[in-house]
């Protein structure tokens, strides 16, 4: 056993400061144990939000050591021994209290995202897909909601003027799992353009680096969406697919 220093951010929306804490950290623990084990012997009322303990609530997200991360997979072994351990909240939400923070902005975007919009059946009444179609949207369901990609985004974290317009990188992701899904009949370019503001990202991939289920949220999700966005501007792309639906309306 060995004793560590924790440094724990303790306040609410009207101010606070970091704390140390000097607190005994077992063989093979992770933050989420110490921070527990601070709890339960020093400070009784310390707010910290965790679910399953298991890396797939994604409701223990921090910053730890100035890096976004979830407590639960971050194993003190990573640390040097007597190095501080930081801990503070993910600041691009608002602080409800100590580590805890609002992050009712991603909820309210989620709403806002066009449903999938099944295209009619085939002719038997059934239903066709590639299995390459099915594979290549796979990984965007893994997303598990912990929002470190959404706090590392700097269009959410340091312009909040543009955050009404700006969807994120969790949002991103859900929209070209929707848009690329092989069954979806919905356009929702005006709504990835406007609404959800895709044209501000500069694609740093500063996201996809935090991502703790390594989903490939710039290459896979974010850059095909921009060229999608390209295409509907592009004149030639334009005068294809008008000649397509005049072959098409002449067949």
């Amino acid at each position: 056993m060995a004793t560590v220093t924790m440094r724990v951010f303790r306040g609410d929306a009207g101010g606070g400061s970091f704390k140390d804490y000097r607190v005994e950290a077992d063989e093979g623990m992770v933050v989420l144990d110490v921070i527990h084990r601070l709890q339960a012997t020093q400070a009784n009322d310390l707010a910290c939000r965790w679910n399953c303990k298991a890396g797939k609530c994604g409701s223990c997200s921090a910053e730890v050591n100035g890096k976004p991360r979830l407590m639960c997979m971050t194993r003190m072994n990573l640390f040097r021994e007597g190095e501080i351990i930081s801990v503070a909240p993910i600041r691009a939400f608002p602080i409800i209290r100590d580590l805890v923070t609002n992050v009712a902005y991603n909820y309210e975007k989620a709403k806002a995202i066009p449903p999938l919009r099944l295209k009619p059946p085939e002719a038997d009444g059934t239903y066709r897909m590639m299995q390459e179609d099915i594979d290549r949207i796979q990984e965007f369901h893994k997303c598990i909601e912990c929002f470190l990609c959404q706090d590392v985004c700097h269009v959410i974290r340091d312009h909040e003027a543009h955050k009404k317009a700006f969807a994120g990188p969790r949002f991103f992701i859900k929209l070209a799992g929707l848009e690329m899904h092989p069954l979806d009949a919905a356009d929702r370019t005006p709504f990835v353009r406007r609404e959800a503001g895709i044209g501000l990202c500069n694609i740093t991939k500063c996201c996809t680096e935090v991502c703790p289920e390594h989903i490939h949220i710039t290459d896979n999700g974010i850059i095909p969406l921009k060229e999608r966005m390209a295409d509907s501007f592009d004149p030639i792309v334009r005068l294809l697919r008008r000649f397509r639906g005049m072959r098409k309306d002449g067949a």
